[in-house]
């Protein structure tokens, strides 16, 4: 049944044509399993491609895994992450950095738009240094953020500095990476490895693929033995070329880039015709492919009775949207029209 687009998360969209293509292709005959096959060894080739470099890349089915995964690698038990505390590690992977790490610490620091600042880094990172404290050891940052903002490259730059001064390693949750290469208009490396990023999750979900998070290490030393993270946890796909042959197809015909840079144009279109509504305001600057607006808790009330899906875990009166590769113009004056109808009564 095809039901009408919806705005409450990208995660909402159906797979794009290109990732769906080479999902078909690699169906064609058999291919060996766990990752030995064709399909996943291009894949990883072409992500050394993009990224400029030559990196370790593994493939998990979720965000959350790989999230939990990598700050695994990078932490004992006996140590702590920095993140911020509206970051995904913290409010929405039900504890699975702590659980998958066995029992790494995460200490919450702050910043405006859901940026982790510098100062709040040096902060935790030098509140205690006893021997009854987790020792910080790793920088969790998002990009794009959690609150639909984008880290600079200035802001990189920052916080690379603090992580060199106090030895911390630097993961990134790149739930929404794409958007924030387009958003700045930089290069994959140029706000990854390039910044001090030692391991990158880069999501294919939100991208347009079905099913599918590519975690990226930079430091390959990191990954030494982190297959085995992979299986122990059950992420080692048995059929890996359906998890990595739509990566392929995303990556050689830069489906990636034209599905983050349609969903951005579409969130900034909604952005400004929503800012047109009286009484409708921004909560966050618009600068990847979500939407945060004030709206009146009758309003949203009354949006999804009328069927619209909405998520308002930013707080009372607001509302986040989020546009996606296969966004429509149509429909977002189709929630624009309703939002403006409803503000007038």
């Amino acid at each position: 049944m095809t039901k009408p687009g919806q705005f409450a998360s990208d995660n909402y969209s159906g797979i794009c044509p290109e990732a769906l293509e080479y999902m078909l292709l690699a169906n064609e005959g058999d291919a060996e399993a766990y990752g030995e096959d064709e399909w996943t060894r291009k894949a990883c080739d072409e992500f050394r491609v993009l990224f400029e470099t030559d990196c370790d890349v593994f493939f998990a089915f979720n965000g959350t895994a790989a999230n939990s995964l990598a700050l695994a690698s990078l932490c004992q038990s006996y140590h702590s992450v920095i993140a911020h505390q509206t970051s995904h590690v913290e409010t929405d992977e039900c504890g699975a950095p702590e659980f998958f790490s066995n029992g790494s610490k995460l200490l919450l620091g702050d910043g405006a738009e859901g940026k982790l600042s510098p100062e709040s880094i040096a902060e935790l990172a030098s509140k205690r240094t006893d021997i009854h404290y987790p020792k910080p050891k790793v920088i969790s940052i998002t990009q794009a953020t959690e609150q639909g903002t984008v880290y600079t490259i200035d802001e990189l730059q920052a916080i690379k500095e603090v992580a060199d001064h106090y030895r911390l390693k630097i993961h990134m949750d790149g739930a929404r990476f794409a958007n924030a290469c387009i958003s700045l208009g930089k290069s994959p490396a140029e706000i990854s490895w390039k910044q001090g990023v030692d391991v990158l999750c880069f999501s294919g979900t939100k991208n347009g693929m079905a099913i599918g998070e590519a975690i990226v290490f930079f430091d390959k030393q990191l990954a030494e033995d982190f297959s085995y993270r992979i299986k122990q946890a059950g992420q080692l796909a048995s059929k890996m070329r359906f998890l990595s042959a739509p990566w392929l197809g995303m990556l050689k015909t830069g489906a990636w880039e034209k599905n983050a840079r349609h969903a951005n144009l579409c969130a900034a279109y909604l952005a400004e015709q929503l800012c047109e509504i009286p009484g409708v305001n921004l909560l966050r600057p618009c600068e990847a492919n979500a939407v945060f607006v004030a709206l009146p808790e009758q309003v949203i009330i009354k949006l999804r009775k009328q069927g619209w899906r909405i998520y308002t875990f930013i707080g009372a009166g607001g509302a986040r949207f989020v546009c996606s590769w296969n966004s429509d113009k149509t429909r977002i004056d189709q929630l624009v029209h309703d939002v403006k109808q409803l503000m007038a009564k």
